[in-house]
């Protein structure tokens, strides 16, 4: 895609019915928005299913983008909402477990891998994930944008700002709030 072309010409193109542009702007965004996902949907198999799923909400939904904010930030909620509504629907089906006798036989060569993989480290590893996801989850909500842009997306501290649309100090105040908070959730499991 040429560099000249900005996101709000690509999204007038396509609210003229040009749908090649939507093309070019998945094209631009699709790995952040599945890297984005899979924060949240931990089988990996899922997330380019709802990351399509996203971009086909976004598709339909383009013509009542406004512009008011960045495409990238609109696609952003989009994306976020749509894997939330995945993990709700999935937290309505029946969870078994992720783990097999038969996954766990194939360590028995690697013992430096054997000494990590005990019944007790799996667990106190995923308490400490369920723990941080919890502590996410339960963030207001621009603490839990701010971080997630931050630590998952790996955005620096401009781009989050021009993102959430508001001045660097509040993004480094939000951002330390919600480090805050994860910590004080996950120093009981620590100590």
């Amino acid at each position: 895609m040429p560099d000249n072309v900005s996101d709000r010409e690509l999204v007038e193109r396509v609210q003229r019915g040009e749908r090649k542009a939507f093309d070019l702007l998945m094209l631009k965004y699709q790995h952040r928005i599945a890297k984005l996902i899979a924060r949240y949907v931990q089988d990996p198999s899922e997330v380019l299913d709802v990351a399509q799923e996203a971009f086909m909400k976004a598709y339909r939904a383009i013509p009542k983008f406004r512009g008011d904010s960045a495409f990238y930030t609109w696609m952003y909620r989009i994306a976020i909402n749509t894997a939330k509504n995945h993990l709700a629907a999935q937290a309505r089906r029946p969870r078994e477990s992720g783990l097999d006798v038969a996954d766990l036989e194939q360590f028995d060569g690697i013992p430096e891998l054997k000494e990590y993989v005990t019944p007790e480290g799996l667990a106190l590893t995923e308490e400490i994930q369920q723990t941080v996801i919890a502590a996410i989850d339960a963030l207001p909500e621009d603490l839990k944008v701010a971080i997630s842009l931050r630590e998952l997306e790996g955005l620096s501290y401009e781009d989050i700002a021009r993102v959430m649309e508001c001045p660097i100090g509040t993004v480094r105040s939000r951002i330390f709030r919600a480090r805050e908070a994860i910590n004080a959730r996950l120093e009981p499991l620590l100590d």
